[in-house]
């Protein structure tokens, strides 16, 4: 049986379930936060492959996979909140965490709010300090830089990306899934057909798009305002070693974001980029993401064999 197959629950005090899934191993723990349209699920190939020295724990966010989704998020907080009650209830005191996309966000809030818990920090393809912005979408289908949206409401009436987004779900369009999959996330390398077919699966269990657009969008904890957020600088209060990954060709999270998360934390990270990959490393080259991440594990951030 895979770690895939391996689901628990447990009940938060606000009244969500979340399930997560665990790869047994060692006493060192790794925690690992998935992005948007995902869950637990797609970290699978890394945790079936990752040194057993490490026991692995990947919970389903709130409204993902088959965690419950009672109450509507409205910051990337509610998300880390979810996150600090979970390790609580598992009695998980040290553990490195790792994020992907919006998970990076997550994990990132999570340090600020909770320190003592996290020792080493990975974000994998991560939005960035200063949040992922939404734009309006003119007549055109054009985005208009200089609008930036700022509500949940005009988040939703987005015709660009939310409304279109959305009805893929609605209508359980797999096929259009996969299209935007292959056009922005699996451009090097796709999953072999049946993991891809239960990806997509996944992919269908999410209940909170356009609340996940509007918490990225507002998401801001660098000394930088913008018209969605004011820069709360609490990045500062990061205080353990970084490991910042990003792919050469993300078509997801620009270049321009991975660089603002690296002036912004500074010092404190390194940041290393994976070549050949795009926004999923796990598919694009996973032997290469291991290494990275396991030698940061193991070196921190002085080794130059991670940038090797």
């Amino acid at each position: 049986m895979t770690v895939s197959e391996h689901l628990k629950k447990v009940d938060l005090p606000n009244g969500e379930t979340i399930s997560y899934r665990e790869r047994p191993g060692g006493k060192k723990l790794i925690l690992l936060i998935h992005g948007n349209m995902t869950s637990s699920k797609h970290w699978d190939v890394l945790m079936e492959s990752f040194s057993h020295e490490y026991t692995i724990i990947a919970p389903d966010l709130r409204g993902f996979g088959q965690s419950t989704y009672y109450k509507r998020v409205q910051h990337i907080r509610d998300f880390s909140n979810d996150i600090k009650s979970f390790v609580d209830l598992l009695n998980l005191e040290e553990f490195s965490l790792a994020g992907w996309s919006t998970g990076g966000a997550i994990a990132m809030q999570f340090c600020i709010d909770h320190p003592g818990y996290c020792t080493k920090l990975i974000l994998l393809a991560s939005a960035s300090t200063r949040g992922y912005p939404f734009y309006k979408t003119d007549d055109d289908g054009s985005e208009n830089l200089s609008r930036r949206l700022t509500t949940i409401e005009e988040i939703e009436n987005d015709k660009g990306k939310t409304i279109p987004m959305q009805a893929l779900y609605d209508t359980k369009n797999r096929e259009g899934l996969r299209a935007v999959w292959n056009a922005a996330i699996y451009t090097h390398n796709q999953p072999v057909a049946k993991l891809y077919e239960e990806y997509i699966d996944d992919m269908l269990t999410q209940r909170n798009l356009a609340d996940i657009y509007h918490v990225l969008n507002t998401f801001n904890i660098s000394h930088s305002d913008n018209d969605a957020a004011k820069g709360t600088g609490e990045v500062n209060k990061i205080n353990v070693p970084v490991l910042i990954l990003y792919g050469e060709r993300d078509y997801v999270v620009p270049v321009h974001m991975t660089d603002e998360i690296i002036e912004d934390i500074g010092d404190s990270a390194i940041a290393v980029q994976l070549i050949n990959c795009g926004h999923s490393p796990l598919i694009d080259d996973l032997e290469q993401l291991q290494n990275k991440i396991e030698t940061f594990l193991k070196e921190g951030i002085e080794n130059s064999a991670i940038t090797g």
